[in-house]
């Protein structure tokens, strides 16, 4: 095969498309969404950070983002300055962001290590501790950072992937269907 014929193209800007531009899913028919969102069971009583162990029933009447991240990904990091306006601009609106703290790798695991990140970065919100992936996988996750929006009556209603900074693409697709989960 040649190496600039339409066959040999094809796949390669496949795959730089698959890599570099950014995936939002937000349609209510998409997997993960209109579903329940998962019990935070998974986690054991000593894995909250920021908050006494959280459930969907001491969440109720509030809209949740669920932030699936690492401290050593560099994409998760990157999204705090956007999450940290998110939750400024929402949280009297009845807004709480939920971090869901899954390491890719055992370094990030230690409970020291995540509460000296979670202090570094200086982030507010309750964090949970995923360290067996647990939460992980009840959600169907495959990515960091990740962000799940969930109704009032805790239901998954969005789901998108990949860093996320104020007034980019995703970020406004983000807060529409956050401010329309506040009015409802």
């Amino acid at each position: 095969m040649v190496m600039n014929s339409p066959l040999f193209l094809c796949p390669f800007l496949l795959l730089l498309a698959a890599i570099f531009l950014p995936v939002t899913l937000s349609q209510a028919d998409d997997l993960n969404t209109r579903n329940p969102a998962p019990a935070f069971k998974q986690a054991d009583q000593n894995a909250w950070i920021n908050s006494e162990p959280l459930d969907w029933e001491a969440l109720q009447g509030k809209v949740v983002l669920l932030n699936v991240w690492t401290y050593g990904c560099s994409n998760c990091r990157r999204s705090l300055p956007w999450l940290k306006s998110v939750y400024s601009k929402y949280r009297k609106q009845g807004l709480e962001i939920v971090g869901i703290h899954s390491p890719e790798f055992a370094w990030e695991k230690p409970r020291l290590a995540v509460n000296t990140a979670v202090k570094h970065h200086e982030i507010t919100w309750p964090v949970m501790q995923d360290n067996d992936m647990k939460y992980w996988r009840a959600l169907g996750n495959r990515y960091w950072p990740a962000f799940y929006l969930i109704d009032k009556q805790g239901n998954a209603h969005g789901y998108f992937i990949g860093e996320t900074h104020e007034n980019d693409k995703q970020a406004k697709a983000m807060e529409t269907l956050l401010e329309k989960l506040l009015a409802d």
